[in-house]
């Protein structure tokens, strides 16, 4: 069903657009999780970029196996793009989680602030619960941005690590 799009290859197109989509996701997660602010704004859009990643990242290992019916076995590229899901699932999870926490607490602080003079509950918890959540996140960003790279990296050297070294070569060797 992945395979081929009037006679192209879908893995090429889907790929380009899950590195696009993930490191803009990571980094707004990083963005949001650092910069308060910017999560009632931003939060949303950083959201619906990891989920467009989770989306399309099944779509582009399996567009994978399709093409490597036709190019051959791409070695560990194919393994760690495998894996990439399980680091975009968190992203998305914990995304989704500060943006509500924090949502959540403008709405609970909105409330409770003229019960909170009153002697009412302080919104404090939730302000803990929304830095931890902040901090995993960031973890999480990080640490999918290194198996973006690792996996785009094991994919080019797929690719062209043939073609560029026995070129490179080629061209030392003349001069």
């Amino acid at each position: 069903m992945f395979d081929l799009i009037n006679g192209l290859p879908i893995h090429p197109l889907v790929v380009h657009a899950v590195v696009v989509l993930l490191p803009l996701a990571a980094l707004g997660t990083i963005a949001i999780a650092v910069r308060p602010a910017w999560r009632h704004r931003y939060g949303v859009l950083v959201v619906v970029a990891a989920a467009l990643s989770c989306v399309l990242t099944p779509v582009a290992t399996s567009s994978g196996e399709a093409l490597e019916k036709h190019v051959g076995d791409p070695g560990q590229h194919a393994q760690l793009g495998d894996q990439l899901i399980w680091f975009e699932i968190p992203l998305l999870v914990l995304a989704v989680v500060l943006v509500w926490l924090d949502r959540r607490h403008r709405a609970a602080a909105a409330v409770t602030e003229p019960s909170h003079a009153a002697g009412g509950s302080s919104p404090a918890v939730s302000s803990t619960a929304v830095k931890v959540v902040a901090a995993l996140a960031v973890v999480a960003a990080l640490a999918t941005s290194v198996q973006v790279f690792r996996v785009g990296d094991s994919g080019a050297r797929a690719a062209w690590g043939d073609q560029v070294s026995s070129s490179s070569a080629g061209s030392s060797n003349g001069n």
